[in-house]
């Protein structure tokens, strides 16, 4: 595979011959010379081999790659190719982010040479020579940071991969590859990541300090049930965690972390000692489940309003609560094979009195 040709040696050799016409075709020879050089990009690469694999490693200018790349070989234009099959927000987001004059794009675009691109390589000088063709190279890893760059007004230095000579098979075994071997970045990570890089929204910053407290504070209901940077059994994720947050996010609007989790807390403590009632309280950990129960939340907190003001305590959510776990059953705790919506709306109707999970769930 990519393995130099004879054409590439004799293209190599041809290159190198002085011209032997006269002045006349000299003059003729430069002119083509100069058109050539405006159909052609040339720079310098480095050849790596990897095992039987062979492949040209090479910075090129964002607009470049935007004009002579392809998600379609078999498209006449492009960008039809872009349209239709990629995620037009993903790609004006990298565009946004381009233009903003911050962004920065560290990861290689690897690419397969198609004909039209004419590739050659000179081991000699170390530079790579290809045709400006709308269709010269196969996105394999890297398409929608194309688009953006189609998108985006400014331009910035890209790392490239370049593999040539590639059958329709090897370029499809090398996507298959790169996007089933690689593993993403974890999403609860990434919102750590997000906090140390200071692009938090206040929302976002919000969530973060909320859950750091529950994962820290000695009297919370959720002290070492909690995972910040990954998923696990038996924990609820940050991301679990602040999906669920934000479902409520109305109940909070204004307040400090601190606020939201002394009231929150408090309700997730009766909670739990309404499960304890059923021998169920390491279920709050189910995903859905748990987000179930915090939607259920401003339900609650309205009647413990009605009863007590603004005295939210436990035992003013247990008033509450305890009749209703006393009207469930632990198969209820979650009900297997519902979603966290479908489980709220039972709870919900479980909550007002004088309904019972019987009454609603075969009427």
């Amino acid at each position: 595979m990519d393995r130099d040709s004879t054409d590439d040696v004799l293209e190599h050799v041809a290159l190198d011959r002085k011209p032997e016409h006269s002045s006349h075709h000299h003059s003729s020879r430069t002119a083509d010379d100069r058109a050539d050089q405006g159909q052609f990009f040339s720079d310098q690469a480095l050849l790596v081999t990897q095992g039987s694999h062979r492949f040209y490693s090479l910075v090129l200018p964002s607009d470049l790659l935007a004009s002579t790349c392809t998600v379609d070989a078999r498209l006449d234009n492009p960008l039809d190719g872009f349209q239709r099959l990629l995620d037009r927000r993903r790609a004006r987001d990298i565009a946004d982010y381009i233009d903003s004059g911050f962004g920065t794009v560290p990861s290689a675009i690897i690419l397969s040479a198609q004909p039209s691109a004419q590739l050659h390589f000179d081991k000699k000088t170390g530079a790579i020579r290809f045709k400006r063709d709308r269709r010269s190279f196969l996105i394999i890893d890297g398409q929608h940071r194309v688009f953006g760059f189609n998108l985006a007004s400014r331009s910035v230095k890209v790392p490239v991969v370049i593999y040539n000579k590639l059958s329709r098979a090897e370029e499809c075994r090398l996507f298959m590859d790169i996007n089933t071997k690689q593993r993403p970045v974890p999403p609860e990570l990434l919102l750590d990541i997000r906090r140390l890089s200071e692009t938090e929204t206040a929302a976002d910053a919000l969530l973060h300090d909320v859950f750091d407290l529950f994962a820290s504070e000695e009297d919370s209901a959720l002290l070492g049930l909690l995972s910040s940077s990954e998923r696990r059994k038996g924990k609820i994720s940050r991301v679990t965690f602040n999906a669920a947050l934000k479902s409520i996010d109305d109940a909070f609007v204004d307040a400090k972390p601190r606020d939201v989790y002394d009231v929150f807390n408090a309700y997730l403590k009766a909670c739990v000692a309404g499960l304890r009632h059923h021998g169920a309280e390491a279920n709050i950990t189910n995903s859905a489940f748990y987000k179930a129960l915090t939607m259920l939340f401003t339900n609650v907190a309205e009647r413990v309003s009605d009863r007590h003001g603004g005295a939210y305590t436990v035992q003013n959510f247990e008033e509450v609560l305890s009749p209703f776990f006393r009207r469930l059953k632990k198969g209820d705790l979650p009900r297997a094979g519902l979603g966290h919506l479908a489980l709220y709306e039972n709870y919900r109707k479980a909550l007002s009195a004088g309904f019972s999970l019987k009454q609603w769930l075969f009427a």
